[in-house]
């Protein structure tokens, strides 16, 4: 029990708080998450500090050791397991890029995973457009690729691989709705020639069509600086900004400039303050943890450290049940213009108690409804943050 209670914070928490029996005996310790023989090579590292004979794993295999490692807080570990898949399974990984880019970003625990992905996308999109599961590469990496400005591979070949995808989701077989519904809402994040490209082939496809009318929408910048948020949620934030409706066009062009970034920055309040103090017009964003919950606050005037109110009409708080869906979110605007904002030196953003960033690392952040119209989530349970990121809006 002592070993167990010194390598291990999270099996540490358990045994402190696990009941006893009459005999005086511990209570058994459930581990639903972790299979029996993932466990015992977890136990040969808890008690043998290293995990042998790791050559015998599969990367399969490895994953599994890597989730329950992190499910345990054995960060050594979790760090180790990372480098031992980039450098002897790269082949695997490349095969299986989409499964490893969603598990890397799905935990903030998983940085070296997430460079290998991100450094991947980069310097070898080759690698990804011919893995054998090409087609069903997610969304979000496409989008990935198609934003990144430092992408290694010739503009013809990238739009040569975008018309392979299209025909691989059936492209020429989509009716006028089905591009409306399907290319659209994507323009504003595709390059010029790419998008012209698509509507082109569908046009000569079906030559009865109707051209599309090009959008007098110019916006700055086409993707967004985020670990938690994508254009499309920056841009109905923007809508926000402008007290739009989610159907209206947006006619003000924003740009969200990245100021802080936790797992950069750092999560206490002296560094949001250090930073942030003195802005005008930020939005932050938060990435609840162990939930995909995303949860921000406009604030239009400067953040202090002055321990007063904040006086505004047109802050507002928001939630977003995940990230893959923007029509899924609530907007709470402010009702009590005098305690709109709170100016708290050992607070984060803090939009009085309806979203507040408080303890260290922001492990006691709350959102419970006073000075905003609604309750922007459904429990008033303190939650911790994953990732937090604030920008100022910029004209």
């Amino acid at each position: 029990m002592v070993i167990l209670n010194y390598r291990s914070s999270y099996l540490r928490r358990i045994l402190s708080t696990n009941e006893r029996k009459n005999d005086g005996t511990l209570s058994h310790i459930k581990l639903p998450n972790i299979l029996p023989e993932i466990f015992q090579a977890i136990l040969s590292y808890i008690y043998g500090g290293r995990l042998s004979s790791i050559g015998e794993y599969d990367a399969s295999d490895i994953i599994k050791i890597l989730f329950a490692a992190n499910e345990l807080s054995l960060q050594e570990l979790v760090e180790y397991l990372q480098l031992s898949l980039i450098e002897n399974n790269s082949n695997w990984m490349e095969q299986n890029f989409n499964f490893i880019y969603q598990t890397s970003f799905e935990n903030n625990s998983f940085l070296e995973l997430q460079k290998y992905c991100t450094d991947l996308i980069s310097k070898k999109p080759e690698k990804i457009f011919e893995s054998p599961n090409y087609s069903s590469i997610s969304e979000k990496i496409l989008i990935s690729l198609i934003q990144n400005d430092n992408l290694q591979v010739s503009e013809s070949s990238s739009l040569e691989k975008c018309s392979q995808m299209g025909t691989c989701s059936k492209f020429y077989d989509f009716t006028s709705k089905e591009i409306s519904d399907a290319v659209i809402p994507y323009r504003e994040i595709l390059p010029e020639e790419l998008y012209v490209d698509l509507l082109q082939t569908f046009l000569s496809l079906h030559p009865n069509s109707k051209p599309i009318k090009k959008s007098r929408n110019s916006h700055k910048s086409k993707n967004v600086d985020s670990k938690i948020i994508t254009f499309q949620h920056a841009n109905l934030i923007s809508k926000w900004i402008d007290k739009l409706d989610i159907t209206d066009n947006l006619n003000t062009s924003y740009e969200f400039k990245l100021i802080l970034r936790g797992s950069r920055d750092g999560f206490a309040p002296s560094k949001f303050h250090e930073i942030c103090d003195n802005r005008v017009r930020t939005v932050t964003v938060i990435k609840v943890k162990n939930s995909n919950e995303i949860l921000g606050g406009y604030n239009p005037i400067e953040w202090k450290s002055n321990n007063n109110f904040g006086v505004t009409k047109d802050s507002f708080i928001f939630s977003f049940e995940n990230i893959d869906n923007i029509e899924k979110h609530i907007l709470s605007h402010v009702v009590d213009e005098s305690k709109a904002i709170t100016n708290g030196a050992s607070y984060g953003a803090c939009f009085f108690s309806d979203l507040a960033m408080y303890g260290k690392n922001f492990y006691n952040s709350c959102c419970r409804k006073s000075s905003y119209e609604k309750h922007i989530r459904n429990t008033t349970n303190y939650f911790s943050i994953e990732e937090f990121e604030v920008f100022q809006i910029i004209k």
